[in-house]
This record gives C-alpha cells, sequence and structure tokens, in this order.
C-alpha cells in the first residue's frame, strides 16, 4: 500500500485512452523500494497499457560535474538491466528532463513522477503540468515521511522536526509491497539513447572522477551490509571520526536515489543494535531537516537563507 500523503495530483487533466503508462524518473534512480515505480506498475497493470520507465538526462545540472555523472550513469545503467529482467522498457534521453516527459506525453495515459525537492525540480515538473493533457501525478518516495506531513513550514532545528516525525513513524515507516508487472514490453525505441555512449562534451569536467566509488543500488546494499554486519555496533563512538571508517558510506547513493532511506531504516530496525538510535537519527531526523529546509526555503542557495546571526558572523570575518 502507498499511503495518499506520498501522492499528489499536478494538474487536473483525465485519463486518456492511449498507448502506455509513463514513468518519469528523476529523483529516485532505482528499481527496489520505490514507490513512484510501484504506483506506476499498479496504473499499467489496471488500464492494461505498457509502462515506460523515463530518464531525462541533462548535461548543464547545476554545479554537477564528471564525477556525479559518472556515478549516476553506473546507477542508470543498473536500473536499464533491473527493468529489463522486468519486462519494463527504459527510455533514456539525452534531453532537458521536463522536454522530453512532454514529448511522451501526446501518447501518454498518464505521467507518474517521483518527487524533487530543489528549484530545478520543481520548475521542471510545474512546466510539465502546464503543458500535457494527461494526467500528473507525483509520488514521493525518497524520504520516510513525507516532508509536507513531517511538517508544514521551515523548521528552526532538528529538536523541532524530530517530535514531529515521531508521532508518524508508525504509519510510514513499515515496507513496501513489489507489484508484479503484467503487460507487455515496448520494442519501439522512442529516441531511447545507449547509456554507455552519452555524450560528455558539455559535462564540468574540473572535478576528476573517482574509481573507487561506484553507483547502483547493488553496491549501495553491499555497503549497508557491511555497516550492519560490522560498523553499526559502534557507531555512537565512533561514527563521527572519519579516521576510522565506521561511517555506513550511503551518502551519494541516498543522494542520487540509488538507495531508499526507508529500506534503509528498515534494515537497520532489524538489527536491535546498540548504535540504532544514533543511525536512525542521522538517517531520517537530520537528513529529513534539510530536505525540509530546501523544501521550504526559497534562498536555500544563497546567502540570504542565513539567519541574521550568521549573517553577521560572515560579515565580521
Amino acid at each position: 500500500m502507498i499511503q495518499k500523503e506520498r501522492m499528489e495530483l499536478l494538474n487536473d487533466k483525465q485519463f486518456r485512452n492511449e498507448k502506455y503508462v509513463i514513468y518519469w524518473m528523476q529523483q529516485s534512480q532505482r528499481t527496489e523500494y520505490n514507490h513512484a515505480l510501484e504506483y506506476a506498475i499498479f496504473q499499467s497493470n489496471k488500464y492494461e497499457k505498457p509502462l515506460i520507465v523515463y530518464f531525462g538526462l541533462t548535461e548543464i545540472f547545476p554545479d554537477a560535474n564528471i564525477r556525479h555523472y559518472k556515478f549516476m550513469i553506473e546507477g542508470l545503467i543498473e536500473v536499464e538491466n533491473s527493468l529489463r529482467n522486468h519486462n519494463i522498457k527504459f527510455l533514456l534521453k539525452q534531453i532537458s528532463p521536463e522536454k522530453g516527459a512532454i514529448e511522451l506525453s501526446k501518447d501518454a495515459c498518464m505521467i507518474i513522477v517521483d518527487k524533487g525537492y530543489l528549484k530545478i525540480q520543481k520548475d521542471w515538473r510545474n512546466k510539465v503540468s502546464k503543458k500535457i493533457h494527461c494526467p500528473f501525478i507525483q509520488i514521493e518516495s525518497d524520504v520516510v515521511v513525507p516532508v509536507e506531513v513531517a511538517s508544514e513550514k521551515e523548521e528552526y532545528s532538528a529538536a523541532t522536526l524530530r517530535y514531529k516525525i515521531k508521532d508518524k513513524l508508525d504509519k510510514y515507516l513499515i515496507p513496501l509491497k513489489r507489484e508484479k508487472y503484467k503487460q507487455s514490453y515496448v520494442e519501439k525505441e522512442l529516441g531511447s539513447v545507449d547509456i554507455a555512449e552519452i555524450s560528455k562534451e558539455k559535462i564540468d569536467k574540473s572535478v576528476k572522477k573517482v574509481e573507487n566509488f561506484i553507483g547502483g543500488t547493488n553496491q549501495a546494499i553491499k555497503y549497508l551490509n557491511l555497516f550492519l554486519k560490522e560498523k553499526i555496533d559502534n557507531y555512537p563512538v565512533n561514527g563521527n571520526d572519519p579516521n576510522l571508517e565506521f561511517v555506513s558510506n550511503l551518502s551519494p547513493y541516498l543522494h542520487f536515489g540509488q538507495i531508499s532511506s526507508l529500506k534503509v531504516a528498515l534494515s537497520v530496525l532489524e538489527q536491535k543494535s546498540p548504535g540504532q538510535e544514533a543511525f536512525l537519527e542521522e538517517l531520517i531526523n537530520r537528513r529529513e531537516l534539510s530536505i525540509n529546509f530546501v523544501y521550504y526555503n526559497p534562498n536555500y542557495d544563497s546567502f540570504n537563507c542565513l539567519p541574521d546571526w550568521a549573517k553577521k558572523n560572515f560579515e565580521k570575518a
């Protein structure tokens, strides 16, 4: 079951009897524990229409560089393979994501999209909602408690958000049921590009690739299992010292949506470790505080986002 609070209708269009259902994957770059994907499979089966998972890759994402793209593309290759194993078409377009979604909407019954929190992600979804003529449904899958459910405003600190989230965990900290895809595979190419052949001409190369971190859900799960087996018990004492290597190494995978914070939290809860509380504080309360800040503060990416006391200290420095 996907809680209705994770769902938001972004326009007022009616279902159309067209060729396929589209899941526009952007924030949640994974096939496991992805509420948006499961909802898209459910709708595809319900209306007996094939499902296409679309990803729009832009070379000019703000502040991104070749290190980010290498990691992300490794994850997308894994996504493509996983979807193929489930008989679902993966469509990658090297295009600004919203433009590809608008183009695909012409033959779509509906478009489902995962939720993003950054300005550019909100802007993409807003543009699509105004241009397409089929239902546009957003499903939130990258937090344990949906951001607007956790709080209706920007929170001052983890202390103010923590007790609000705690009251809601029983409802949202639950396993996600996997839907079985029952429709046909879409053979038509639809302008898809080979992930391995993506042009990198415009990508910033001033920050070099990192070879010892490999993108993708499988690698994320390996790090999670290693953390649970060898590190979590001592995490409260050693977790803040990078020299001791007691961190989980999950941050980049959570950032790109290659692993679900819900899956991680449920896995940690199964351990009954003395380090459980400290890790969940970081994973849920602290991480979702940062998402709350980005979601509600329009100046999150500028000096103006700082409180007055911080601005004064900067000015004195």
